[in-house]
Parts: C-alpha cells; structure tokens; sequence
C-alpha cells in the first residue's frame, strides 16, 4: 500500500492509502508503453497510417445488430439480471452444442451459461473466483502462456498468485508443453489461463491436449479457463473446443464440465467489439459461484444488448462472411511477405506473429518510414531466468483493415525492413 502525508492549516497530519502494492508489480498495459514507444515519433507526413496494433475488427458489424437494438429499445431504463435471459441462455447453448458437436442435452445452459460483459472483465474477475490465500500450503500459482493477453497477468497479481509464465515457441507448438509441468509447480496451480486459438501465434490446440490439461486441472484441483475468443476466425477447419473435449471423456454423472470454463466472445466472431457481448460456460458450481461474485462487482447485460447477443449467436450467415474476408486478408498479407519473418499460415485468430529480430526497434522503424503501427511481441511476453523472452524478437500485426490496407502495410513491412 502507498501512503501519502500530508498537514493542512490545523496542524493535523492525515494519512491517505492511495493505492495497492500489488498494482506497482505490473508494467504499463502494452498499449500504453506502445504508445510511449512511438510518442517521440513522427511519421512521413505524406503517408496515412496504418493501424495494425489493437485487435479491433473494423468490419461493418452485421445488420441484425442494430436492427435488434432499435426494436428492443424500451429495455434501456431496465436494470438486467446478472444471468441475464433465458433467450439468451438458450441460444449460447444451442450454438455451443451445434458448434462443438456436443450430446443433445448434456449442456443445461440455465447452469452452465453466465452473460458477460465482454470476456476481459471476466478472465481478470476469474482470479478472484479461483485463487486461494494458499494452496498446498504455499503461494498459489497462475499460469499462463507466453506471451499471453495481458489481462491474465494482472488477475494473478491482483488476486495474490504468483503469475507463472509458460514459454509457448515454435518448438512447444506455439502453447505451453504440459509434460515440462512438475507436480510441485501443479499442486500449487490454482488457475491455469489457455488460448486456443492463441493470440497472439494462432495455434489451436488439439484433443489430445485439451484432454490432458483437463485431465491435469482435475488430477490438481485448479481451475482451467480456456480463451476461446478467437475460435471461430479460422483459415481451413474449426479448432476443436475444450468442452467439445471434456464431452469425451470419462466424468461422474451430471459433471462433464468440472473444472473447466470456457469464454467466447461477439467482438471477433460478429465485429462487434463496442457491444461487450460475450458469455462463459462451463462446471455449473463454478458458473453458480461466478454470477455470485459478479453480483457484488459487475451490472448485468442490458436487455437490449442481450436481445442482440441472442440474434447473433443464432445467426451463421455474417460469421461466413467474417471468415471469408479474414481468409482474403491472409492470403493478401502471403503475398507480400512471402515466407519472410518466418510467416505461416495460423489455424485461427487475425494475427500475424513476424520474427524480425529486435520487436521493439522494428516497430519504430515501421512507424517512422511507413506510417505502420505494430506491436512489439515483448509487451505481450516476459522473461523467464534462463530463458530468451519469447517476444523480443517478433512483431504483433493485426489484419483487422480492409485488404489493400493489409496488403499496402505488409508490403511496408518487406520494404522497410528488408
């Protein structure tokens, strides 16, 4: 805690808290220190800019949303339950068993469904949920990929946990190698944050390593929280889900999902980043403790919002129409680079994840001579002793423009850095 003295006229001194310790253990969110970064920066004045940093789709969000918006209006002046709508619930249910191939009725969505405000808020609260004041005696631990989207760091930390960083390369498959686990380091995990696909590499993991990070979460007691929000932009097959897997494999009656969660969002599938529409779903003990928790600490969806929400996941035709116009995007992005920087072709998410050898300096080199903006891969990774970081030498780009756009910026990209 950070304590401030101060005396006024009287003659009194005060003693002010303003601030956690804890939040003096986080750097600055990596958008901040990017924009540190180029601050001193002036692109060539005749070029536009071309912003490939935030992964905020920028296609036209489908029609049907404001549509449902505009005819539900009156719900506004409505405070939402936290669980939001039976609607709702159903059609994220439906969707999940359509999509994830999973036994009519084993999923009862009134349990194992929770409305969420956008999926950052809820990986950041999960902490709160899942972390312990001690586990197997000591500090618990969190892991998480590296690199990894920010927010999972800072639920660690916030929550008390040591945040565990699991280098994911080239060599482990681009996600972390569950077999380097130990079980000392396992039996004080009490969260264990996965992406699949994985932002920022694209790597989608297969059954057979779901099956073995639920087996692990179980074998442990800690809880797995698998990102999904990127599942459904994929260039050749649909990446396989961990309740798809879970589904598979031996469990007690009734309890198919324990310990497990899973969280999907509206902003990458529909591009409706600005409605903060996603959901979690999973073990209905822990969905049963999350909407408590979120009582305390969060507003439920608005009706309106959750009356689109439910349009949108029961409607696949504008989801095509994303997914061809990110494989568009890639393929232009291909053409350019050409097998430079070490570029493959992802099995899902929008990001190119380029190794140029020093990050940081190629992102000010791209923003000083061609007036693109990327992100440097170590503001999304940290080291580990003994370890190179995992993100010094690559770049973070974002196809979230139109195509030419993706492809003017990546053909700045060879030329600037060769």
């Amino acid at each position: 805690m950070v304590l401030t003295d101060f005396s006024v006229n009287s003659g009194a001194v005060f003693t002010e808290a303003i601030g956690s310790d804890r939040l003096d253990l986080l750097t600055d969110y990596p958008f901040t220190r990017l924009a540190n970064l180029l601050a001193p920066i002036s692109p060539r004045a005749n070029v536009s800019p071309m912003v490939l940093t935030v992964g905020e789709p920028q296609h036209t969000p489908p029609a049907i949303l404001e549509e449902t918006l505009r005819a539900t209006a009156s719900g506004w002046n409505k405070y939402p339950p936290v669980g939001g709508t039976p609607e709702f619930r159903a059609a994220v249910g439906d969707w999940l068993t359509r999509r994830y191939d999973l036994p009519a009725g084993l999923l009862h969505a009134d349990s194992s469904v929770l409305p969420l405000s956008g999926t950052r808020e809820a990986l950041f609260m999960l902490a709160l949920l899942a972390v312990p004041t001690r586990k197997a005696g000591r500090q618990p631990a969190v892991l998480m990929p590296n690199p990894f989207y920010a927010p999972y760091e800072g639920a660690a930390v916030m929550a008390g946990a040591e945040p565990v960083f699991l280098s994911a390369t080239r060599e482990t498959g681009f996600l972390p190698d569950l077999d380097a686990l130990t079980p000392e380091l396992l039996e004080r995990t009490a969260l264990f944050y996965l992406c699949t696909p994985a932002n920022p590499q694209g790597a989608a993991a297969t059954p057979a390593y779901l099956a073995k990070a639920i087996g692990l979460a179980r074998q442990y007691g800690f809880v797995l929280a698998v990102d999904e929000c990127y599942a459904e932009i994929w260039l050749d097959a649909p990446p396989v889900g961990a309740l798809q897997v879970a589904a598979s494999l031996p469990h007690a009656d009734g309890k198919p999902w324990a310990n497990l969660l899973v969280f999907h969002s509206l902003s990458k599938r529909s591009s409706a980043a600005g409605l903060r529409s996603g959901f979690v779903a999973g073990d209905p003990a822990l969905i049963g403790r999350f909407s408590r928790l979120r009582s305390y600490g969060c507003a439920g969806m608005p009706l309106p919002v959750l009356a689109a929400s439910t349009a949108l996941w029961r409607d696949e035709a504008h989801v095509e129409e994303n997914r061809a116009a990110y494989r568009a995007k890639f393929a232009a992005a291909e053409a350019e680079l050409g097998g430079r920087y070490g570029y493959y072709r992802p099995a899902g998410g929008f990001f190119l994840w380029l190794e140029v050898g020093d990050g940081e300096e190629a992102a000010k080199r791209l923003w000083a001579e061609g007036a693109v903006r990327v992100l440097p891969g170590a503001y999304l990774s940290r080291n580990n002793p003994g370890e190179p970081n995992p993100g010094d030498a690559f770049i973070r780009v974002a196809l979230v423009q139109d195509t030419d756009t993706v492809a003017q910026a990546c053909a700045s990209i060879v030329r600037i850095l060769g």
